[in-house]
């Protein structure tokens, strides 16, 4: 029998001003040697659950918390964080408010520095977490993708050598072979006799690599024994509810040789390419290929090196960075929700751009957000956060929605409701929908157009069977 790592002992948190416990006489056991997976809807407390074990609670997040925590066998009551760093290497949510560092082997190097490794331990270590997740030590870390940024942090996870691991939804933007690659070095490491925790909503993902599976809800955290079934009920994909090719056949965007240069490396290259009003566009491609970079040149925010982008939306925009006029009828959900909330609460969040305040209530019941409508925005799950971002942008009632990353940190149920509404939105407005997403769940559901950039350029355009064949969809998934 492996040894307990990690171990909750009929725990229960409150946060400060929140009624509501987070946590009700919870246990959990974490065993060295295993991968452990902990799932839950969106906001029900699996961040919690990560934070007491890395001194975040009490240290940082305040709250009323009973019970017993252990790590390593011992209670960790009294603790500082620097002493549980030491036992604890943790990846937290939302990877770009992690990097500090302007080269990826001086952030890698920070943690071990830290620690207080010899010149010639963090330089291998560098080496080996370069190696186990494709990095280059050498880049930019301002020039990285969601999903680069994501490996990233957690090689300088790996590189710091904690023999516990807990990672919270660390597949948050990475792409089919960015996902095995992570999974896979995980997996080596318990089989090495390490400890990990995750908490991760792409079950689909994670089916092959986990020993031990556990659910938290309603406060109370259960093993689940069909773990098998459990996962693969939620890694169905998911149906498209509506009929595609509602197009009127005008261009809105035509994309010319487009090519953009940052931080002197080319991201882009030559993408030519036309978007049709009333098409649902897939942007495909792996980490790092330029998606998220094309999806801001279209939408404004950076301007191309090379090449043009026609707009037929309307005169009087201007040809420099977009104004107030463009994002009446252009909305943005960005990858990373915190840039673009910023009201007290969720209802002014909502409220903030709605066309009328019917129109905000509404999209918060669509979304089921009315329970959450008067918590600040930044106290929220990552999950909730961007369900939020997504209502808000869709109470402007745009003729155009840019997407990237939609779907990170949404749990099965959610997801769906998710794509349904945006669905929804496509179907009543005629609109166009412009998304990223490497979740293959729902990737085919958001999709009547895709077009896959490889090596600077749109290298193949077709209809949803080219995101079906991308993804993968409707194969027999390859058992590791």
């Amino acid at each position: 029998m492996n040894r307990t790592a990690l171990e909750l002992k009929r725990v229960s948190f409150v946060y400060d001003g929140n009624p509501v416990p987070v946590l009700d006489n919870a246990d959990l056991a974490v065993n060295y040697g295993e991968v452990t997976l902990l799932s839950g809807y969106s906001g029900s407390g699996k961040s919690t659950v990560l934070s007491l074990f890395c001194g975040i609670i009490p240290n940082v997040a305040q709250g009323t918390l009973s019970g017993v925590v252990k790590v390593d066998g011992k209670d960790i009551a009294g603790l500082p964080m620097s002493v549980l760093s030491r036992k604890v290497g943790v990846v937290l949510q939302n990877a770009e408010n992690q990097i500090i560092q302007d080269k990826v082997e001086d952030e890698i190097a920070f943690g071990c520095e830290n620690l207080a490794k010899s010149p010639e331990d963090t330089a291998a270590a560098i080496d080996n977490a370069c190696r186990a997740l494709k990095l280059d030590k050498t880049w930019s870390t301002k020039t990285l993708s969601g999903g680069q940024k994501q490996r990233l942090i957690t090689a300088a996870t790996l590189a710091m050598g904690q023999k516990i691991m807990i990672l919270d939804e660390p597949l948050a933007n990475l792409d089919k072979a960015g996902t095995r690659l992570l999974m896979g070095a995980l997996r080596s490491l318990a089989k090495s006799g390490y400890a990990v925790l995750v908490v991760e909503h792409r079950l689909d993902m994670v089916l092959d690599y986990v020993d031990r599976v556990f659910a938290i809800d309603g406060g109370k955290i259960n093993e689940i024994s069909d773990t098998d079934s459990y996962l693969r009920a939620q890694a169905a994909s998911i149906s498209d509810d509506h009929e595609a090719g509602a197009t009127s056949g005008d261009v809105v965007f035509a994309l010319r040789e487009v090519g953009c240069r940052l931080s002197r490396r080319d991201i882009l290259k030559s993408v030519s390419f036309d978007i049709r009003r009333g098409e649902r566009v897939l942007l495909l491609g792996e980490n790092g290929c330029g998606k998220t970079t094309l999806m801001r040149l279209i939408a404004r925010l950076i301007r191309p090196s090379s090449g043009r982008i026609d707009q037929y939306l309307g005169k009087g925009f201007g040809s420099g960075r977009a104004g107030r006029k463009w994002f009446g009828k252009v909305g943005v959900v960005y990858q990373n929700p915190n840039y673009q909330l910023f009201m007290p609460t969720v209802r002014k969040e909502i409220a903030f751009g709605a066309k009328d305040p019917a129109t905000a209530e509404k999209i918060a019941e669509k979304f089921e957000l009315t329970d959450i409508m008067d918590r600040h925005p930044q106290s929220l799950s990552e999950g909730q956060k961007r369900r939020v971002s997504v209502a808000a942008v869709l109470a402007t009632q745009p003729e155009v929605l840019i997407l990237d990353e939609p779907t990170v940190g949404q749990d099965y149920r959610n997801l769906k409701k998710l794509v349904s509404n945006i669905n929804a939105w496509h179907r009543e407005s005629g609109g166009t929908l412009i998304c990223v997403t490497h979740d293959l769940r729902c990737a085919a559901a958001l999709c009547d157009k895709a077009v896959l950039i490889k090596d600077g350029v749109a290298a193949e355009t077709g209809g949803k069977e080219l995101a079906e064949r991308y993804f993968g969809i409707g194969e027999n998934p390859e058992r590791e």
